[in-house]
């Protein structure tokens, strides 16, 4: 709560001049993610804004919407990989599952695969040369079109745990 008050000072911003509040449910660390979105529910209720919340997988999709008939989504998190497979217009179609790294070069090198900018000191190097992987740098500006096209969580903000 600290850096969100220090922040809105830095930049001379009050609770007043935002309407929305967007929260990543995930993957993440159990505690992490309960801090962050038990924070993000009480400045939403006590200030009366609109509380979004949206997983990793979903946003490194967002350029992709409307471009590609399949995409898939991999995070690697503490030594394990997750996948996520999402269509065209970034309707989940599959949960997260876990899947083992020669399995993902073995089955998904020919597959439209994203993966975060931030997350390629931890995958293989296999998997960096796929033909079909997009390395995506998270904009949170995408966040907003994610909202537009009603595929946020609004009402139940839950977090998405990976073990």
């Amino acid at each position: 709560m600290q850096k969100i008050l220090d922040f809105f000072e830095d930049n001379n911003l009050k609770f007043e001049d935002i309407t929305h509040i967007f929260v990543n449910q995930g993957p993440g660390s159990f505690s992490g993610l309960r801090g962050s979105l038990a924070v993000a529910k009480g400045i939403s209720l006590s200030k009366n804004l609109k509380l979004f919340g949206y997983n990793t997988f979903l946003w490194s999709c967002a350029k992709f919407f409307k471009k590609k008939d399949f995409i898939y989504s991999l995070i690697k998190l503490r030594d394990k990989y997750f996948i996520k497979k999402f269509d065209i217009n970034l309707n989940s179609v599959s949960k997260p599952e876990e899947i083992k790294e020669s399995e993902i070069i073995k089955n998904y090198s020919n597959k439209f695969t994203v993966i975060a900018k931030s997350s390629i000191g931890v995958m293989h190097e296999k998997i960096l040369k796929f033909d079909n992987l997009n390395i995506i740098d998270l904009d949170h500006n995408e966040l907003e079109l994610l909202q537009l096209k009603d595929l946020l969580d609004k009402n139940l903000i839950k977090p998405l745990y990976l073990s």
